[in-house]
Formats: structure tokens, sequence, C-alpha cells
């Protein structure tokens, strides 16, 4: 005969309180048991003492016979220093989105990989260049003065030529 030490439940409809019980494992989860060794009230707040009562001495007697405690009961026992808690088990793959889905949240990180790549590199690129622009920005006021002067300048001799062309050809005609 395999036991198990598992939870039996009691309690009405929305108001659940479970027995921790010592069964048979082919036994009803609410049937007949051996031993009740324990209760858990899920109702109650987490740090209330009420919360999880465990008649250590027994659970020790029925575990050294050969009984397995099923997942959230090998928990409380963890809890309470009685033993190891129960490894955790991988979920199946059915959650998971299907391939196609996959491959474009893979490209999304991609583009997001890249655009931040390239934003770091503008970042860095301004950074060393900003002194040299500097440096120029400080020349450039004097540099701006001298070619608005020269415009100027290179205006004022081109328009007195065609001034003088003007007038000859006024001459002529005359």
């Amino acid at each position: 005969m395999s036991l198990k030490i598992r939870l039996s439940r009691g309690g009405a409809k929305r108001r659940p309180y479970y027995r921790i019980v010592v069964a048979d494992s082919r036994r009803a989860r609410d049937g007949r048991f051996i031993e009740r060794v324990g209760s858990y009230n899920p109702m109650v707040a987490k740090d209330h003492p009420d919360r999880i009562k465990l008649e250590g001495e027994r659970i020790q007697y029925w575990l050294g016979v050969g009984a397995t405690p099923s997942d959230r009961v090998a928990k409380f026992l963890a809890d309470a220093g009685m033993g190891d808690k129960p490894a955790i088990h991988d979920q199946t793959k059915k959650h998971l989105p299907k391939a196609k889905a996959q491959e474009r949240a893979a490209e999304a990180i991609e583009k997001k990989k890249a655009a931040e790549e390239a934003a770091a590199e503008a970042a860095a690129a301004p950074a060393e260049e900003a002194p040299v622009e500097e440096v120029a920005a400080e020349e450039a006021p004097a540099e701006e003065a001298a070619a608005e002067e020269a415009p100027a300048e290179e205006a004022a001799a081109e328009e007195a030529p065609a001034e003088e062309a003007a007038a000859d050809e006024e001459k002529k005609e005359a």
C-alpha cells in the first residue's frame, strides 16, 4: 500500500478548509483516510498561527514508514523545517507563442538593439568632436566678418564695370 500525506478539502463553497491527512494514494481526495496529522486554512492571513497546524511527531513517523508528501504538503513541511523543498517542475512549452510569433519577437529585439547601438555611436561621436567644433566656432565670427566684407567689395567692383559698359553703349548710340 502506497501512502500519501496530502490535503483533503472541507468547508463550504468559496470557503475552503483543508485537513492534512495520511491516506492510501488510490483513495479519493476527500475519501477515507488513515490519520489526520494537521490542517490548513487558506482564508486566514499568512502570518496567523492558525493558518497551518502540523503534528510534527506523527508526520515524522509516517515519513519514516514510507509515506510521500504531495507537493503542497512538502512545501508546508519545508517551511516548518521538517523536510526539503520540492523541486519546481518545468512548464510545458504550450504556453509559449508559436514559431512565427517567436521569429517576429526576435526580429523586433534585433531592431531595437541596432537602434540602441546607432544611438550610442551617434552620442559618442559628437562628444569627441565637440572641442574641435568649439575652436572652429571661436574662429567663425572673425571669418564671417571678413567674408561679409569681401562680397561687398566684389559686388561694388562688379557694378562699376557694368555702369561703364552701359555708359559706353549710350555714347555709341548717340
